[in-house]
């Protein structure tokens, strides 16, 4: 029998549990890559199934479509698919060799005049894409695309050519931020985490974690979320708490909340665990497919979470 990158029954979590709740809603629901990142994160499975699931994703121009992103259908790359596969080499340390290179040579392939890469590139055209992400003739630089990817190159010590200009736009783009959103700063906290000049990163998060307070841009009770205003395109309700920017302690976002902050916000997403044992999609559904299938990726992220802070072993 081939290996399926899974270790026995023994490493099973303990019935009703919310990781045994999530497991089972893992082989109901996610597609084979979320599955195998399941595996991987929770139950000693393998990071070369992990791998080998991605691959289906990857296109001859050494980016990712199909997909990846469920928001965005069809088979060409994208930069916000390649980010996905980018998060998910890197959860595995994959994130080096021949393979990134290839990523590095279709980022600059795809990147705006300034360096940089768009949110959707108009290749996206002709192909179901949600409301909110908007294909036009030369879409300008993003932050929410760029800065994830710088980040997590950074975070890898990968060194390229396309590296430089982009890591500039960021810190241009960080450090200008005015009147800004939760996913936006969330793209932030992705580039600073990880940015190799340490200070100069300190203090760049310590000026968007006071933005973050001024406009309220987290929910700092979740019991009363009615009380903090909810970003200008977001779906009704789409509420952001302090740990979707601080997602560990080691986050430079997590000395913006104070413990019973961060208490509060972690109490909620325990508590997110939905009937299935998933979590739910905040953000506006757009289509049944792209719904069903972020799921796993949220259910992820959010035991993650839970885990870095120490709320469950596993």
């Amino acid at each position: 029998m081939a290996d399926s990158g899974v270790s026995p029954l023994p490493s099973t979590p303990p019935a009703r549990s919310p990781l045994f709740r999530a497991e089972q809603f893992m082989w109901l629901t996610a597609r084979v890559l979320e599955q195998r990142l399941f595996a991987y994160h929770f139950l000693h499975g393998c990071p070369d199934a992990v791998e080998t699931a991605l691959d289906a994703y990857r296109n001859e121009d050494g980016g990712y479509g199909h997909a990846l992103e469920p928001d965005l259908r069809g088979p060409v790359s994208q930069p916000l698919h390649t980010a996905r596969a980018l998060r998910v080499l890197d959860a595995v340390g994959r994130c080096s060799g021949q393979r990134v290179e290839r990523v590095c040579r279709y980022l600059t392939s795809v990147s705006t005049p300034d360096g940089a890469l768009p949110a959707v590139h108009p290749g996206q055209r002709g192909y179901p894409t949600a409301p909110f992400l908007t294909v036009v003739d030369n879409p300008p630089s993003e932050l929410l695309s760029t800065g994830p990817v710088v980040g997590l190159l950074h975070r890898n010590e990968v060194w390229h050519a396309w590296l430089f200009r982009a890591t500039d736009y960021c810190w241009q783009a960080v450090e200008t931020l005015e009147k800004s959103h939760p996913y936006e700063v969330q793209a932030a906290v992705a580039f600073l985490d990880s940015a190799p000049d340490r200070p100069r990163a300190q203090a760049a998060a310590d000026r968007l974690g006071r933005l973050v307070r001024e406009q309220r841009l987290a929910a700092l009770d979740p019991d009363r979320p009615d009380a903090f205003p909810v970003a200008a395109g977001y779906a009704p309700g789409e509420h952001h708490f302090p740990h979707d920017f601080a997602r560990s302690p080691d986050s430079l976002a997590r000395a913006w909340f104070t413990d019973d902050e961060m208490a509060r916000s972690l109490d909620h997403l325990a508590a997110g665990q939905q009937e299935d044992g998933g979590w739910p999609v905040t953000w506006r559904h757009w289509a049944p497919a792209p719904t069903l299938e972020a799921r796993p990726a949220v259910t992820i992220e959010a035991l993650r979470t839970l885990r870095a802070y120490g709320r469950f072993v596993g």
